[in-house]
């Protein structure tokens, strides 16, 4: 019987993608996640973190473990929360990274971190997404799960590890560093203010967000564009034009 855990990285940043793992193995196998030192992702270095990645994806070739991962960019955050707030995205994106898996067994256990306030809600969400084929599969979602169970921490160590290769990508494509990614930090700060000085921001932005969204009003007269389906992009007319406008 296999377990799955899934756990996220990038929920908050203003720069770069929302990445999800899912991290499949038998049950009798925990043991060798345990030895290889799998753990909540934030409980360990940057460095820890790339060698115990390392080691789980030699272990999952040896073993049959299944890992799937799904790279959320800032255009579909974007254009998702048109519709949707980022909880019930993040519940599109946990079954995409199950899936993605391609584990074939019909039961076992999902253990997942839970992102909404409310377990029980997020866990019925979960169960929901993945339809009638996963319906024998015992859903635990908790939050703090990532501490908790071994499966969910590799499985955040896998996301976080892709997470910051996806900023490393970006600061080299934009030859600038963006540091974390995250509102706090004041190299992504001083990143966010040089991104948003042209016709529409960086597309390695999260226009949604309102650290993105307070750069850009600082230096333009019109609102942020909105990103559309098809990598279009709608420009929002200024309050001084709506309110010079004839009824």
């Amino acid at each position: 019987m296999y377990q799955i855990g899934i756990d996220e990285a990038g929920r908050g940043p203003a720069i770069g993608p929302l990445v999800v793992c899912a991290l499949g193995i038998p049950n009798s196998d925990t043991k060798f996640l345990a030895a290889i030192g799998a753990v909540d992702s934030k409980q360990i270095t940057k460095k820890k973190r790339e060698e115990i990645s390392e080691r789980i994806y030699l272990e999952a070739e040896n073993r049959n473990w299944k890992i799937g991962i799904i790279v959320c960019k800032a255009s579909r955050i974007d254009i998702e929360r048109n519709k949707i707030n980022l909880n019930k995205l993040e519940i599109e994106l946990f079954k995409e990274a199950v899936y993605e898996t391609g584990i074939k067994e019909k039961n076992g256990i999902v253990k997942a971190d839970a992102c909404d306030v409310n377990e029980q809600r997020f866990k019925e969400r979960i169960r929901y997404a993945l339809g009638a084929k996963w319906k024998d599969w015992e859903i635990h979602a908790r939050h703090k799960m990532d501490s908790e169970e071994i499966i969910v921490g590799a499985a955040s160590i896998l996301a976080k590890v892709r997470r910051d290769k996806e900023i490393e990508k970006i600061s080299d494509l934009l030859n600038l560093d963006v540091g974390s990614g995250y509102p706090s930090d004041p190299k992504t700060k001083e990143a966010v203010k040089k991104l948003v000085n042209s016709k529409t921001p960086n597309q390695y932005l999260r226009w949604s967000w309102a650290t993105v969204k307070n750069a850009w009003n600082s230096t333009h007269d019109l609102p942020i564009p909105i990103r559309e389906e098809l990598g279009r992009t709608r420009i929002q007319s200024s309050l001084n034009e709506w309110s010079n406008t004839e009824m």
